[in-house]
């Protein structure tokens, strides 16, 4: 009888792992995962106790229940270094546990990420008398949708705290975790301030960050509405994605929800990065190394911020009129309504300043199902080009457009350019000796599509967009597919400026009229 499946934390089928079922009569019965992590044994239907052991995995006991057509998913955890903060978005002085995953000793070290990676303070070894234990557990079966809640899994003794305070600074802080024989893992701590310090917020694309996770197999790229029913054997075999010409990502009605409670490999910024360096891999220009381009930039520059994650505008905690600029920055994909209506009413009816320096933003509601866990409404594509939306967002609440000046269409796609000056007058031009037709914008650190400030994914204007949207430049990118800078104001004395880029920000620390005209909007939106 097919018992269930092993896969590991990604999912990919796991051969040759070691199983051992104790019945409830005390009867004994051992298996052996196939190829396809498939395990079969002759078991009565029923409770039973298991012990699972490969090598480079982590084992484990389980307690399951046999019922014949109804497969288990064992879940093992591969030998190695990962960790994250739990939360991972606090205030100054609040607390935060550390879950840290290995198999040997580590040392771990907090560092704020600014204009350089400034030491904070050694928080200490840590080394078990037990053997392995270290070692986290992952649970069984999609835990992409309900977290792996690491360090509540056999170490919950309260004589063995791993908790941190954060400190009074706001800023982007990193865990820096290290073995002695050389493995090194980062992983990142989101500190917005205690109390209001600084007239600009920036907010932390946390929510887009875990879109794009894919710890547990599955993010809102892979398998984003559900696992399916076995594991992976070899992806570009098994998967759509690969193997059928017409898979769209988003062909489904609904999709499963997605935790925040896992580590995020995708934002690992390795130690050898420096704020000035190339952002080398797919996932770092895009995620949070590329958000640090911006704020080391903004300390370089002299403007001082308080950071806050998206989570903390959805809830609440970030009040808005405490501020006189917001700047979302790099990918920020995924807003609740919640989040956009706050953000729309402050600029149109409140006065506020939005400074929009990313691309493919505001691009799929969200909704927060608890403090750990959100759900994507991607919607079917066919349901969106047969309602005419501009974006998923749009199929659901409205154009991001009507607040952002622009929205991200597909021309362009995973390309770069500089922009073309489209009109060297404008007051966002002001100190670069800019006129009409020249090109800026060059420079990129962005080594996955390198070639300029407007790439990657890019917006435009659109019949949503205010009607006294002003078009400054536009990126160079083929088939029309440069993202344009835009800029409007509103009748509360709002203002919005856009760049509708994603490589924007991977330019500004080495472009000088990236920098300057960056710089020209935070002065006057600040004046």
């Amino acid at each position: 009888m097919l018992i269930g499946y092993v896969s590991d934390e990604r999912y990919v089928a796991l051969p040759d792992t070691l199983l051992e079922f104790t019945g409830s009569a005390g009867d004994v019965v051992q298996a052996r995962s196939g190829a396809s992590g498939a395990v079969y044994a002759d078991l009565p239907p029923g409770p039973c106790k298991v012990v699972l052991a490969r090598q480079g995995y982590g084992s484990k006991r389980v307690s399951i229940s046999v019922v014949e057509g109804r497969p288990c998913h064992f879940r093992l955890l591969a030998d190695g270094l990962l960790g994250y903060a739990w939360p991972k978005w606090v205030r100054g002085g609040e607390r935060s546990e550390f879950r840290v995953h290995s198999h040997e000793a580590y040392k771990l070290e907090l560092f704020r990420y600014g204009r350089e990676k400034e030491f904070v303070r050694t928080i200490g070894w840590y080394d078990e008398h037990g053997p392995r234990a270290n070692v986290q557990i992952t649970p069984d079966g999609d835990y992409t949708q309900t977290g792996v809640e690491w360090n509540r899994h056999g170490y919950t003794s309260p004589r063995h705290p791993q908790q941190v305070a954060a400190p009074e600074r706001t800023g982007l802080y990193y865990f820096h975790a290290s073995t002695e024989s050389g493995r090194f893992f980062s992983f990142p701590w989101i500190v917005a301030p205690a109390a209001p310090g600084a007239p600009v917020a920036v907010l932390a694309s946390n929510i887009t960050w875990n879109a794009y996770n894919n710890f547990g197999g599955r993010s809102n790229y892979i398998h984003p509405d559900r696992v399916p029913p076995t594991p992976t054997v070899n992806a570009r075999l098994d998967l759509d994605r690969y193997t059928d010409p017409d898979h769209d990502t988003y062909g489904a009605d609904d999709y499963a929800p997605l935790s925040f409670d896992r580590p995020e490999p995708v934002n690992h910024i390795p130690l050898e990065a420096r704020l000035t360096g190339p952002i080398e891999g797919r996932a770092a220009c895009h995620l949070a190394e590329a958000e640090w381009r911006l704020l080391g930039w903004m300390e370089r520059q002299g403007f001082s911020y308080d950071l806050w994650a998206e989570t903390q505008l959805h809830y609440g905690q970030l009040r808005l009129d405490d501020y006189r600029v917001l700047v979302i920055s790099t990918h920020p994909e995924y807003w609740s309504e919640e989040m956009y209506r706050a953000v729309k009413s402050w600029v149109f009816e409140r006065g506020g300043k939005l400074m929009y320096l990313g691309g493919n933003g505001l691009n799929c509601k969200i909704e927060m199902l608890d403090g750990a866990t959100m759900k994507a409404f991607n919607g079917n594509a066919r349901e969106l080009a047969r309602h005419g939306a501009e974006s998923r967002f749009h199929l659901q609440v409205e154009s991001e457009a009507n607040l952002l000046g622009v929205v991200y269409s597909e021309s362009g796609i995973m390309t770069a350019a500089p922009y073309r000056v489209v009109d060297a007058g404008h007051w966002t031009l002001a100190g670069t000796g800019l006129t009409e037709g020249d090109r800026f914008g060059q420079a990129s650190l962005h080594m996955r599509i390198p070639g300029g400030a407007s790439g990657h994914e890019t917006d435009k204007t659109s019949p949503s967009s205010p009607a006294n949207v002003h078009v400054v430049a536009k990126g160079m990118n083929p088939d029309e597919g440069g993202g344009e800078i835009v800029h409007f104001d509103t009748g509360s004395g709002g203002e919005v400026f856009s760049v509708g880029s994603i490589t924007w920000p991977a330019s500004i620390l080495v472009d000088h009229a990236v920098s300057r005209i960056t710089a020209n909007v935070l002065t006057r939106f600040l004046a």
